[in-house]
């Protein structure tokens, strides 16, 4: 399964909106307000407290969230091998999972062929992108972290368009989606969309303040904005932009 399959990419990044940022005791008005909006792709942050210090969802919030959204689970959980099938059955259409939680990387990955899921490797900011070389016969998305797993208070990590840059190169010639998650903010998707990424991960940008329907639709707006900014000031200017963000 292909991202491209999932939802429209089109000219820019398609867009997942992080829901744990969201008001979880009024999550069905909260999807309300994203389906307003025009979103499409719901990106679930399940942290088992091991692998990362916090603690979050399960299979069980990904199951109640209506099909009519496409679910994107980031598992930031130590040895996900025996726990991925919970959330393929939950209805996860997208599962990523980070090669520092397992020396079992490949046999996740196979694991999930043919199950009718995108599947993603998830790198931290330390991690070298090379070590995702050997499993790009096994993958449909490499997804690099702009901030630590499981921290709050985050901005973007100003390495990460040169860590993009690099990826870009390492899936050149593969059907391999790249996206960044994490410190995307009003002020910088632009810059980030800019990166020529396939996907951006938001949340707090959406949920932290003001009216929720009119924050994801501009942040579901990345992609004409930095189609714009291509334009205007090429691929080396924005990623230097950027890390100015950051």
């Amino acid at each position: 399964m292909r991202l491209s399959q999932l939802i429209d990419v089109g000219d820019g990044p398609a867009v997942s909106i992080g829901i744990l940022s969201a008001d979880l005791l009024h999550l069905g008005d909260e999807l309300e307000r994203l389906r307003d909006a025009g979103v499409k792709l719901i990106h679930v942050d399940v942290m088992d407290g091991v692998f990362c210090p916090r603690m979050t969802v399960g299979p069980p919030l990904v199951a109640a969230i209506p099909d009519e959204f496409v679910v994107d689970v980031h598992l930031m959980i130590d040895e996900p091998l025996e726990k991925i099938d919970a959330y393929v059955d939950a209805g996860a259409a997208l599962i990523t999972f980070h090669v520092e939680s397992t020396h079992e990387s490949r046999a996740v990955l196979e694991r999930l062929r043919g199950r009718g899921v995108v599947r993603g490797v998830a790198l931290n900011p330390g991690t070298p992108v090379s070590v995702a070389e050997p499993l790009l016969d096994e993958l449909e998305l490499l997804l690099v972290l702009a901030v630590a797993p499981g921290v709050s208070g985050q901005t973007f990590d100003p390495r990460t368009a040169a860590r993009v840059q690099a990826a870009r190169q390492l899936i050149a010639g593969r059907d391999v989606a790249l996206g960044v998650d994490g410190g995307v903010t009003r002020e910088n998707v632009c810059d980030v969309a800019s990166l020529a990424v396939d996907l951006l991960v938001t949340g707090t940008a959406v949920f932290a303040g003001g009216d929720v329907t009119d924050n994801a639709r501009f942040m579901l707006s990345a992609p004409l904005c930095a189609r714009r900014t291509r334009s205007s000031s090429g691929p080396a200017t924005a990623a230097r932009k950027t890390a100015k963000n950051g």
